[in-house]
């Protein structure tokens, strides 16, 4: 399922060994950036400001690109002013839900917030050019948004590539790389571990208090403590409330 494909040729085109990481400080996103760089490539990590409530995760993702010496480019968008998402309105953020009944789409969904964030990464690789976008997303241990899901990955690779000058001036194609879109939680965190990644150094949560403390009963948490006990391994950050 995932549409990432053979590594690209060290000794061909420099900018084959160039990528954009969407990097938003959470537990996903920051394993994808450690299996981009295991692979070889020279990461440029995007995040972005938005409006959400849980704005501590920039500078998780901050701290998390200067570690490993990656540039890294934050954007401001106001997704705040449209609203619809309890991430960013005055809207409940759903608690004590249990993680494998997480099907439907909850109102922690952002309108459309992938397929923003990802036309961006899009046209920073094109300046970059890179052809190679890395992002977190996840269609097992998820909250149900309709994108994270492969269909969707596929149809933004082809709208890119059809698009962009970049992809229609012929040369080798955007490849939007989803490493983890077929993995448990608990793998994911596995191969996190296997790659050095910093835990302790994440944030997860959607609705943390005052100091960023996560509060542990949100989706977010649920399914990240979750995949800790089922990867046998302790989660480094405090929460407010753990189940």
């Amino acid at each position: 399922m995932s549409t990432t494909p053979s590594l690209p040729d060290p000794a061909g085109d420099p900018a084959s060994r160039h990528a954009v990481v969407l990097l938003s400080g959470g537990l996903d996103s920051t394993t994808t950036l450690a299996i981009a760089r295991s692979q070889g490539f020279s990461c440029h990590c995007l995040s972005f400001r938005y409006g959400q409530r849980q704005e501590v995760e920039v500078a998780r993702a901050a701290a998390v690109a200067a570690a490993c010496g990656c540039e890294h480019l934050v954007l401001r968008l106001d997704l705040d002013r449209i609203g619809g998402s309890a991430l960013t309105a005055d809207i409940a953020v759903p608690k004590g839900r249990d993680p494998d009944e997480m099907h439907d789409i909850p109102a922690t969904y952002v309108p459309a917030r992938n397929i923003i964030f990802l036309a961006h990464a899009l046209a920073w690789a094109e300046v970059k050019e890179s052809r190679d976008i890395f992002i977190g997303v996840n269609a097992l241990d998820y909250s149900g948004y309709p994108d994270c899901r492969p269909d969707f990955i596929r149809a933004f690779a082809a709208m890119a590539n059809l698009g962009t000058r970049a992809g229609t001036e012929g040369g080798r194609p955007f490849v939007i790389h989803t490493p983890l879109i077929a993995m448990s939680k608990a793998e994911i965190i596995i191969k996190g571990l296997e790659l050095g990644v910093d835990f302790a150094a994440t944030h997860t949560c959607y609705d943390p208090g005052p100091e960023g403390v996560a509060c542990g009963l949100c989706d977010a948490c649920r399914l990240r403590l979750k995949g800790f006990r089922e990867a046998g391994v302790e989660d480094p950050l405090p929460y407010q409330q753990r189940n």
